[in-house]
């Protein structure tokens, strides 16, 4: 009878383990790929937070556009505000 069980134990474990094994590191490798409730809201005032500046920039840029036309290229070569490159 101990023979019995030992096979059956020994069949079990060397068959049921390595699936066991298998579905348990999948699962928590997919709970690692995602995000929680509190990251993902971090991540959309992070997301929300780089439009409004990008809006504020285009603005900026915008109003620099007409006060000083020709800001871009005197920016580029280091003289922007009488500033010089180096």
């Amino acid at each position: 009878m101990d023979d019995n069980l030992t096979a059956v134990l020994i069949v079990l474990i060397s068959v049921l383990g390595p699936i066991w094994i298998v579905f348990h590191y999948r699962a928590k490798g997919q709970k690692a790929g995602m995000l929680s409730a509190s990251d993902a809201a971090v991540v959309e005032n992070l997301n929300q937070t780089a439009a409004r500046l990008e809006q504020r920039v285009a603005a900026l840029e915008r109003i620099l556009d007409v006060e000083v036309p020709a800001w871009r290229g005197s920016y580029d070569s280091g003289e922007f505000l009488g500033r010089q490159a180096g």
